[in-house]
């Protein structure tokens, strides 16, 4: 008996948002380890936490996908990329990576309204307002780089920060 409730799409959508979560989770671990290798802790500490996060939405994403009958396929995740150039860099490619994040989670939405899939537009509402809290974030912390001095930020500054 055929026990899976998602679309061939939409199953394999979700498949690669989980792998979007654990490039994301990849790309804050590297960044943490850079913010830790120049002794910015407070932020790498951050960045630690955060790449968990992400490593939990992709978990979150799986276990859906198991829940409803589909085939889970775990792919290889690219690099993270280059190290940030300052701690104003790192952020903003934060903020770049979650605005990426926010676009692929609506369009899962999108696709979830058209195939009229309520389970999953349902499932994909608590990214919708996860996304919304983590581009608040990541602004949050840009201003307070900024005010902090942005690129001129003395290193005591960014360590109180």
């Amino acid at each position: 008996m055929e026990t899976n409730r998602l679309s061939p799409s939409l199953a394999q959508a979700l498949n690669d948002q989980m792998t979007k979560e654990a490039h994301a989770s990849q790309i804050y671990l590297s960044y943490g380890a850079w913010a830790d290798a120049r002794g910015y802790d407070g932020i790498a500490n951050f960045l630690f936490r955060h790449a968990q996060e992400e490593r939990n939405h992709m978990m979150k994403i799986l276990e859906y996908i198991l829940e409803r009958g589909a085939r889970v396929k775990v792919a290889a995740i690219p690099a993270p990329g280059a190290d940030p150039t300052s701690v104003q860099d790192c952020f903003e490619k934060v903020f770049k990576q979650e605005i990426d994040n926010t676009k692929a989670i609506y369009t899962l939405v999108k696709m979830s309204l058209t195939e009229e899939d309520w389970a999953s537009w349902n499932f994909l509402q608590w990214f919708v307002k996860e996304q919304v809290e983590e581009e608040t974030l990541a602004l949050n912390l840009l201003d307070k780089i900024k005010i902090a001095g942005g690129e001129k930020a003395k290193d005591d500054v960014l360590y109180t920060l």
